[in-house]
């Protein structure tokens, strides 16, 4: 796009990871005019930013899009490079032209149509849009971090690289999750480090009779449990993931020490719900993403806690749809097993509504 520029299409795409690009090939297979842009520079560049270490949480047997095979161990984890490079090889092989550094920060809707406003002024109008940024796309930091002296580092997972980012000392990683994990395991080999969780964790072996949990998952139809069925809601209540070698047992033989949840932060020392309280160099921020709509400027698109707001990716906004929701439609729908099947249900939405 050149400056100025005011461009129509039939169907805008926003986001070109993983459900971006299974959206753009269902797409395409259904013969839909559209267009796809993504506010990095080059398809996969999401993943390639983040930290050194990152594999995919699930094993490239259910980490493929649609028609194209992630070639390797399938029982195995792609590395964040490998994944990105995967996604940039599914763009070429689809045909999908990519508009890169170009991000929507408004999106309005006149009459029939949407405008969507990128970040050089620039307006797209169309009948159809289908937002595929992912599950979260801004790094959730608590409000106690404005308690912690400058002296004290502190940053979010998603501004981690490695290890020489964290100044020598006690680490403080708070958060127990997968990237909370991966970030003591990560530090302990260089830093002191104190992990602090919340409740108790349920955690999945990461095989079960010699076969991969996720084997498991799928053969038993868990990946397809829908958000409100009896299973589904358990599942959504727990929110187990596989420990893969980073179980507390594991973590404290690495040298991690496990700390109850953080509850206050003076000057820099780090206090615990034990009531504990341990002098800290720097913190780390494993504690998630939320979701980030302000820019969808369409009253009933987004709830008043800035979620969207659909129903298997169909918003009550005629015309506007969404792909890569976590639990869209099943526990599959925020992981990449579940993107392709999701795209395919929007796009014939979109044909059924005859919107295009």
């Amino acid at each position: 796009m050149n400056a100025g520029d005011g461009l129509r299409t039939d169907i805008l795409v926003i986001g070109a990871g993983q459900a971006g690009l299974a959206t753009a090939q269902a797409l395409a297979k259904a013969r839909l005019q559209f267009l796809i842009v993504d506010s990095a520079v080059a398809v996969g560049d999401s993943w390639r930013r983040r930290y050194a270490s990152l594999t995919l949480f699930t094993p490239r047997s259910i980490s493929a899009l649609p028609e194209m095979p992630l070639v390797g161990d399938p029982d195995g984890y792609a590395t964040k490079d490998e994944f990105a490079d995967y996604l940039a090889r599914y763009a070429v092989k689809n045909s999908v032209q990519v508009i890169g550094s170009t991000r929507i920060v408004r999106l309005v809707k006149v009459g029939r149509f949407f405008e969507a406003f990128t970040d050089a002024g620039r307006v797209v109008t169309c009948q159809s849009v289908i937002v595929a940024t992912g599950s979260f796309s801004s790094p959730r930091i608590p409000v106690l971090s404005g308690r912690l002296p400058s002296a004290v580092k502190q940053m979010h997972v998603a501004d981690f690289q490695d290890t020489g980012d964290v100044p020598a000392g006690t680490v403080l990683v708070v958060g127990d999750g997968a990237s909370g994990r991966d970030m003591a395991v990560r530090l302990a080999r260089s830093h002191r480090v104190l992990m602090s969780g919340g409740g108790k964790r349920k955690l999945l072996p990461e095989r079960i009779l010699g076969r991969s949990v996720w084997w498991w998952l799928k053969t038993f139809g868990l990946l397809r449990a829908t958000p409100n069925s009896l299973i589904g809601r358990r599942m959504r209540r727990a929110d187990p993931f596989p420990g893969r070698g980073n179980d507390d047992a594991a973590l404290i033989q690495k040298g991690a020490m496990l700390k109850p949840r953080l509850v206050e932060l003076d000057d820099d020392n780090a206090i615990f719900q034990d009531g504990s309280r341990e002098p800290i160099r720097s913190v780390i921020w494993a504690t998630g993403y939320v979701d980030d709509f302000a820019w969808i400027e369409i009253d009933g698109a987004i709830d008043g806690k800035g979620a969207a707001v659909h129903r298997e990716g169909i918003s009550p906004i005629e015309g506007l749809y969404f792909v890569g929701r976590p639990w869209q439609r099943n526990r599959a729908s925020g992981l990449i097993a579940g993107v392709g099947d999701d795209a395919v249900f929007v796009v014939n939405a979109i044909r059924q509504r005859g919107g295009t």
